[in-house]
């Protein structure tokens, strides 16, 4: 199955480390950042479920629920739960998906076609670093994927969902490397008289490039 940007995120049933869920019902009118990982009690892995878990806060603040998701059982979540908070000194909070059968990695094809030492001890693939956002509405909004050899920038994750959220309450782009506070771009789609009410004082770097100050 190939998702787009702006598809339904696929819903699906699993058994997590706090309980049963149905995936739509768990994203209720929250932001979800859904991501996967390639295995239990591996290096790369602990550092950034660590790292989510340290910037609880971050995503709280921003109204995101995170669930991470690694083809392993339940009872081996559970244990390297414990190893996750030791390493990183954190109390890891938000659920993991145990995915040992590969339904939901196929399901949002996370599965690594690339890599052929990333497999398990039956041959089976596992997961690459895929990382989705979906809105209240089910939407897929953002997904990037790295390969298993390298970890995750959750700085650039949470950076993409500030620009999503506001350009979804504003009229608004954002430019390369923006960061929450800076500048912001007028939509393409709003004329110049209503520019001047929305976002007063905006400059015209060009007729199709115009910088307002951040509504943020």
């Amino acid at each position: 199955m190939v998702l787009r940007l702006g598809d339904e995120a696929p819903n699906f049933q699993a058994k997590t480390t706090q309980g049963d869920i149905d995936f739509h019902k768990f994203i209720g009118d929250s932001w979800v950042v859904l991501f996967s990982h390639p295995a239990d009690f591996t290096p790369v892995c602990t550092t950034e479920l660590g790292e989510v878990a340290r910037r609880k806060e971050d995503f709280d603040s921003r109204n995101v629920k995170v669930i991470g998701l690694s083809a392993n059982e339940l009872h081996d979540h559970k244990e390297w739960i414990k190893d996750i908070n030791e390493v990183n000194n954190v109390n890891l909070s938000f659920p993991i998906i145990a995915d040992a059968d590969r339904k939901i990695s196929t399901l949002y094809d996370m599965l690594d076609h690339q890599d052929a030492t990333n497999i398990d001890t039956k041959g089976i693939p596992f997961t690459v670093r895929n990382v989705f956002v979906i809105d209240p509405k089910k939407k897929i909004r953002l997904t990037i994927t790295y390969p298993a050899s390298t970890g995750r920038n959750f700085d650039e994750v949470i950076r993409v969902i500030d620009s999503l959220q506001l350009g979804d309450k504003h009229r608004i782009t954002t430019p390369a490397n923006w960061k929450k506070g800076g500048d912001v771009i007028v939509h393409p789609a709003v004329s110049n008289e209503e520019a001047d009410k929305l976002f007063p004082g905006y400059k015209t770097v060009k007729p199709y490039l115009r910088l307002a100050k951040s509504p943020f």
